[in-house]
C-alpha cells in the first residue's frame, strides 16, 4: 500500500500466534483470550492481524492505490461511491505487501464478492498472459455470477478471464491450446481436472479465493478437491510463500477452522459478531399452516398481490419437492414460475437463472443450490416452504432433525440485498417444523413474529407492510 502513514483511522497489527492461527481466534468471543482490533466507526466488525504490517482503513477507493482503469470500472460500471465497511477493512489487508492470507466472515449482501474480485483484479500483471488468480465456488451458478461481476468491474482493463464449470462438453481435447487467461473462476472439480490435465500452468498463480468457504470445505462437500488444489498450487508456484489464500463466507464452522489450522500459518482474520449476521433489513415471520395445501394457499395469497412485490424465491428441501410445488403452482394453479435443482442439466440451469435475473420470471422455486451467494437485487421476499435441516431428506418428518442454521442464514440473505428491504416467511405445518423454528430462534437469539392467521389476507399483508414491502 502506498500510503501507510498513521492517523486517527489507522489500526496497528498485533501478533496472534507465531506458529499459526489460533482456532479460538476463529470464534467470535467476547472474552479477553483474543485481542481484537475494533474499527472506531463499526464495532460489529473485528479483525486480528499477524506480523507488523500497518493497515489503514480505506475510506475511499482512491486510498487503495488502484489503477485508473479499475477506478473507472468501480464508478462507471459498478456505480460504487465508497467502499462498504467490509471492503474498507478487508481490501487493505488483501492488497498490502507481504500479501498475507485472509479469513473473512462477512454479511450476505455486504459487498464481499466485490471485495475479493477487486483483490484479484488488482494483483494481475497485465503483461503476463497466464493464470494469476483463481476463484473457486461451490456451484456453477455462483461461479458464473462471480465471473459476470469480475468482467463488469474489469471492463476497462485488459485483464482476461475464463469460467471453469461443467458444460457437458470436453474441454480437454488436443486441439485446444493452453489457457492463458489471467483469472480463472469455477467449480473445484473442473479446476482440479484442468490442472491435472495441464490445461494451464499454475506456477504464476499468486491468489486463490474460496467463495462460500464453509460449504467448499465441508466433509460432504468439496474438502478433498479444495485441499488438493491448495497443495498443488503451493508446489507449483515459483515461490510457494507467494500464494495468497482468501477464505470468504457469511458463516464459518469447525471444518473451516481445521482447514485454516492445517493449511494457513500466517494470515489475517476479519469477523462479524454472530448476532449481527442476520441482516437487519430482513424481517422474519412464521406462518402456522395445518397442512401442505394450506402452505400453497398462503403462496397463492402472496402471488395475488401481483406487482406490488418484487421477485420471490421459494426454498424447498428436496428436488422432488421443487418439482411437485412447481406442478402445483404453475401447471395446476396458473402462476408463471420456474424451478431449479440438481437434476437439470447445465444448459437448462443457466437458462432458468438468466430468465430470472433478466426479470422474465417473478417466482423461482429452488433447492439450496441457490441458497448461497445468489445475487438478485429485485428479490425482496424469501419463502421457506421447508426449513433447512441437517438430516437425511428421505425422512422429512423425523422429530430428531436438527436445523441447518448456516443454510437458514444464507437463505435469508437472498432477500434484502445491499441494505434493501426484505422479508422471510417460514411456513410451518408440523410439530417438528415448530421445533426446528424454535431451535433456529434460540441459535440466533432472535424472536420471529407469527402471522396470526394464515387464511387472512389482512394478516399477511400486514406482515409484508411491516417489512416495508407494501
Amino acid at each position: 500500500m502506498a500510503n501507510t502513514t498513521m492517523d486517527a483511522n489507522t489500526t496497528i497489527g498485533l501478533d496472534v500466534e507465531e506458529e499459526g492461527i489460533s482456532l479460538d481466534a476463529l470464534t467470535i468471543s467476547e472474552t479477553e483470550k483474543t485481542k481484537f482490533l475494533v474499527e472506531p466507526d463499526d464495532s460489529t466488525i473485528k479483525k486480528v492481524t499477524t506480523g507488523d504490517t500497518i493497515y489503514q482503513t480505506a475510506k475511499r477507493f482512491e486510498d487503495l492505490n488502484l489503477s485508473r482503469d479499475l477506478l473507472t470500472g468501480l464508478y462507471v460500471e459498478m456505480n460504487f461511491k465508497t467502499p462498504s465497511k467490509i471492503q474498507s477493512i478487508g481490501l487493505p489487508m488483501i492488497l498490502s505487501p507481504p500479501y498475507r492470507d485472509l479469513i473473512a466472515q462477512a454479511h450476505n449482501g455486504s459487498g464481499k464478492t466485490a471485495c475479493f474480485v477487486l483483490g484479484m483484479l488488482s494483483r494481475i500483471d497485465i503483461n503476463l498472459k497466464a493464470p494469476q488468480a483463481i476463484c473457486i465456488c461451490p456451484t456453477r451458478e455462483l461461479a458464473i455470477q462471480n465471473l459476470e461481476v469480475l468482467k463488469r468491474m474489469g471492463k476497462h482493463t485488459q485483464i482476461t478471464s475464463i469460467c471453469a464449470v461443467p458444460t457437458g462438453k470436453s474441454f480437454l481435447s488436443s486441439d485446444r491450446g493452453p489457457i492463458r487467461d489471467q483469472i480463472v473462476v469455477g467449480t473445484p472439480g473442473t479446476i482440479k481436472k484442468w490442472m491435472s490435465h495441464k490445461r494451464f500452468n499454475a506456477r504464476d498463480v499468486k491468489m486463490l479465493v474460496f467463495d462460500e468457504a464453509d460449504h467448499m470445505l465441508a466433509e460432504d462437500g468439496f474438502k478433498d478437491d479444495s485441499e488438493r488444489i491448495v497443495n498443488t498450487l503451493r508446489k507449483s508456484c515459483c515461490a510457494p510463500l507467494c500464494l495468497q489464500v482468501l477464505l470468504f463466507s457469511a458463516t464459518f464452522n469447525d471444518t473451516v477452522k481445521k482447514f485454516v489450522s492445517k493449511m494457513i500459518k500466517d494470515g489475517n482474520q476479519m469477523f462479524v459478531k454472530k448476532e449481527e449476521l442476520s441482516l437487519e433489513s430482513v424481517k422474519q415471520f412464521k406462518v402456522i399452516c395445518p397442512d401442505e395445501p394450506a402452505k400453497r394457499q398462503v403462496i397463492d395469497k402472496i402471488l395475488e398481490m401481483g406487482d406490488k412485490l418484487g421477485q420471490i424465491i421459494i426454498f424447498v428441501r428436496t428436488k422432488k419437492s421443487a418439482k411437485m410445488l412447481h406442478q402445483a403452482l404453475d401447471t395446476e394453479g396458473g402462476w408463471k414460475c420456474t424451478n431449479i435443482h440438481g437434476d437439470y442439466d447445465t444448459v437448462k440451469r443457466d437458462e432458468i437463472v438468466k430468465e430470472f435475473k433478466d426479470g422474465f420470471t417473478k417466482v423461482l422455486i429452488a433447492t439450496d443450490l441457490l441458497a448461497r451467494g445468489f445475487d438478485q437485487a429485485q428479490v425482496n421476499l424469501v419463502i421457506n416452504y421447508d426449513l433447512p435441516t441437517q438430516y437425511n431428506p428421505s425422512e422429512p418428518h423425523n422429530p430428531s432433525a436438527e436445523p441447518h442454521n448456516e443454510v437458514y442464514l444464507h437463505r435469508c440473505g437472498r432477500a434484502g440485498r445491499f441494505g434493501r428491504k426484505g422479508a422471510v416467511l417460514n411456513l410451518l405445518c408440523t410439530d417438528p417444523d415448530m421445533m426446528l423454528m424454535e431451535k433456529i430462534e434460540r441459535h440466533f437469539g432472535i424472536h420471529v413474529s407469527q402471522v396470526p392467521n394464515y387464511r387472512s389476507d389482512e394478516d399477511i399483508s400486514a406482515a409484508l407492510k411491516e417489512a416495508g414491502l407494501l
